[in-house]
């Protein structure tokens, strides 16, 4: 039966991706104000109260400038009335079932048999937060992120594609640019080589950059942890990870056209096609003339190409090897998502696996003192690795504790190789901060004297510190 027929048909299929959805929210969790969260985070608190975050928060609101995602949710809340997690957390349900519905709308063109098209459907499901490459993403990550829902608009805009609608199309990649200009970009890219019917590439082009920036020793500093940045400095297993899912690729349009999958076999031809441009052009981007665009991060289309590339295949898989076999399904799907739950558990062991609100980890519970305890223009200093420490599961500080901090490397590091104007005032505290874990109280007070810092969290007890608030992991301690 097709479910994308009758209205009863319809009516059961979004069903399924409605649970499915939720389901896929069980397997992977989801977690409040972590990794990228906590600059989204801040910049919607700082437009909802613009007293909060007096210093600093150019490292957060200035990259939020491309993307309606802030604005939105500042707008949403007091219109709704509801708590921003609360509305956080349902727009991650509603982007997980459309990515979903998204890719249902697309296999359903590839695959006329349902278990071809659920198989493929379980298998993006299974693979939410695999990661991807050496791109330092997942395909969707745990908690709310704009790339998710300009994902959701791109999926839309390639069935449009499909479908000869190219102003439903040219709407859906607006939306994407919206919520995510760079991925929206990845989308255009695709959307062009699934309309653009004759087998023929052109090269492309890229602005020159002056080669005299490349010895700015701010950026230097800034870009270097940041391997995914540099080709030269991906691993093995990395590079495995680009070019074993292109030869499958190319394996699987013989094979779909073999088999009589026309649509499957020219997506599957356009993907490789996408795959092959952009791999070109982040080639050209990593030559030295052109380093600095690496900050870019060019091989990011690798997001949608293993989106598409896992569903395709799950439907390949359903339709020819597992057939009506229910056990055969089980024997796949249940051990990959046992797995990824277990993998998801380890990456943030001191947290709930469903974390509405970061209240049971220990940094969280000091984070939430922070926040009621101290006035809104206090300034603090963290170790700027902080998000790193065992135990402290990569939450944010600005986003749960709402007070301005020095620099952090992870995410500020990020927004200064991307936004020349950060990269001087970063580099400045960067330096500050070197050698966190041994400073005593008289570095602690140069941090006071040079850039007007009255608090601290520290992991380590230090004399002569004055901290209101103590638990096993850090100290909340005030400079006098």
């Amino acid at each position: 039966m097709n479910m994308s027929g009758s209205v009863s048909g319809r009516f059961l299929r979004i069903s399924g991706l409605a649970f499915l959805a939720g389901f896929a929210v069980l397997v992977h969790g989801y977690h409040f104000g972590v990794e990228d969260q906590e600059v989204y985070l801040s910049a919607i608190k700082k437009a909802l109260d613009p007293n909060l975050y007096p210093h600093n928060s150019e490292f957060f609101t200035t990259q939020m400038r491309a993307t309606v995602f802030c604005r939105l949710f500042a707008f949403l809340t007091p219109v709704t009335h509801l708590r921003l997690e609360t509305l956080l957390f349902t727009f991650h349900l509603l982007s997980v079932f459309l990515i979903l519905l998204g890719c249902s709308t697309i296999a359903w063109r590839c695959f006329q048999n349902e278990r071809a098209v659920w198989s493929g459907l379980l298998l993006v499901v299974g693979l939410f937060t695999i990661p991807v490459a050496g791109t330092a993403l997942y395909i969707v990550d745990q908690y709310l992120h704009p790339r998710a829902m300009a994902t959701c608009a791109i999926l839309f805009a390639a069935t449009a594609t499909l479908d000869g609608r190219r102003l439903i199309c040219a709407l859906w990649l607006l939306i994407a640019i919206l919520f995510h200009p760079l991925m929206a970009a990845f989308g255009i890219s695709f959307v062009a080589f699934l309309a653009w019917r004759r087998p023929l590439l052109e090269s492309g082009q890229t602005a020159a950059l002056n080669p005299a920036a490349l010895i700015n020793p701010a950026w230097n500093r800034a870009a270097q942890p940041r391997s995914y940045y540099f080709l030269s400095k991906w691993a093995w297993s990395e590079w495995l990870g680009v070019f074993l899912p292109l030869a499958l690729v190319w394996w699987f349009v013989r094979l779909a056209r073999a088999k009589g999958l026309t649509r499957a076999a020219f997506i599957y031809q356009r993907l490789l096609w996408f795959g092959l441009f952009q791999f070109a052009v982040a080639l050209v981007l990593n030559t030295p003339p052109l380093l600095r665009l690496t900050a870019l991060q060019p091989m990011r289309w690798m997001h949608l190409f293993y989106l598409l590339f896992f569903l395709l295949s799950g439907g390949l898989i359903g339709q020819f090897l597992l057939g009506r076999h229910v056990w055969r399904r089980l024997a796949l799907f249940l051990p990959l998502f046992a797995g990824m739950f277990y993998v998801q558990r380890q990456l943030f062991p001191r947290s709930p696996h469903i974390e509405l609100r970061c209240v049971q980890n220990e940094w969280c519970e000091a984070f939430e003192w922070v926040r009621a305890n101290t006035p809104l223009a206090a300034y603090f200093a963290l170790n700027p690795r902080y998000v790193n420490i065992p135990g402290e599961d990569h939450h944010g500080f600005r986003s749960l504790a709402e007070r301005s901090m020095l620099e952090e490397e992870s995410q500020d590091a990020g927004a200064a190789t991307v936004f020349p104007a950060l990269l001087d005032r970063w580099y400045e505290q960067s330096q500050a901060l070197e050698g966190w874990s041994r400073f005593q109280l008289p570095q602690f007070l140069k941090l006071h004297d040079r850039f007007g810092v009255d608090w601290i969290l520290v992991e380590h007890d230090v004399p002569g510190l004055v901290c209101p608030y103590r638990n096993p992991s850090v100290n909340v301690c005030r400079l006098q």
